[in-house]
């Protein structure tokens, strides 16, 4: 379950960017509000699917209020969403 969150943490860092760099300019200054439609509802989708396997690896790994709280926190955060990924990845590799 670890590598789908980390998967699934990755991606939605990734849509949070295309959302604000590319969906958000082209909408606001090539007119094309699809882009947003678009970029917005699959960004939703990865957002909620984040939450629902955060609450998942909270309860299957026993992890701490304050890990879960920050991993959430952190998630919000255009750019530094990415850390998550990062640190999922690192409790990957030690687990081997």
């Amino acid at each position: 379950m670890l590598r789908i969150f980390q998967q699934v943490a990755l991606w939605e860092a990734i849509s949070t960017v295309v959302l604000f760099l590319v969906a958000m300019p082209l909408k606001y200054f090539a007119g094309v509000p699809e882009a947003v439609k678009v970029a917005g509802s699959i960004h939703g989708f990865l957002v909620v699917l984040f939450v629902i396997l955060l609450i998942m690896c909270w309860s299957e790994y026993k992890w701490t209020l304050k890990r879960v709280a920050t991993y959430f926190v952190v998630s919000l955060i255009p750019i530094v969403s990415f850390w998550v990924e990062k640190d999922l990845k690192k409790q990957i590799v030690a687990k081997k």
